[in-house]
């Protein structure tokens, strides 16, 4: 009997979660997870990474990652491993797929033919999350919070005293 996990048949709570998500967070290469705006598409989750677009380190480079979603109420659901397929400009795959995800691009400059021309050009990651393994949900999800310190960024800025119009005097 083979180790490889059916790729085709999905756990009906991922197949649902994938179908209504439009915020996932990624894990690559054990790294901190990511949250990531993506498109999803036959059962698999489209996302875009590199400049001028979300940050996710590691995730073009490697060939797995660790997706989680969340439901309705707005809390984790599921977790389970991705296989990650980069899609490459010029192929019949990225021309197909590329202009559903720019189409569905907020805040864009731009056309979503432009926005697709400006990722291949940049190097952006075009990448597809696909199910493949074991799914973790319910009472199997990690019971604390998982929360993390917020990471380093440069556009951090030092918090001022408030703005006072008058001193207020004491009785």
């Amino acid at each position: 009997m083979s180790d490889e996990v059916d790729e085709r048949v999905t756990p009906p709570l991922v197949d649902e979660a994938v179908k209504k998500a439009a915020v996932c967070w990624v894990s690559a290469a054990g790294g901190p997870a990511y949250a990531l705006w993506c498109l999803p598409l036959e059962g698999t989750l489209l996302v875009v990474t590199g400049p001028g677009e979300q940050a996710a380190p590691g995730l073009a480079d490697s060939d797995t990652a660790d997706v989680t979603l969340r439901g309705d109420h707005g809390g984790r659901i599921v977790s389970w491993p991705a296989r990650v397929t980069r899609l490459q400009p010029g192929t019949e795959e990225w021309d197909t797929v590329a202009p559903l995800v720019a189409a569905k691009r907020l805040n864009a400059s731009g056309s979503a033919a432009e926005l697709v021309e400006r990722w291949a050009a940049q190097g952006c990651a075009l990448n597809r999350l696909a199910p493949a393994g074991t799914a973790v949900s319910g009472a199997d999800l990690p019971d604390g919070s998982l929360s993390e310190q917020p990471r380093p960024t440069p556009v951090v800025r030092a918090v001022r005293k408030p703005f006072r119009l008058h001193r207020v005097r004491r009785r």
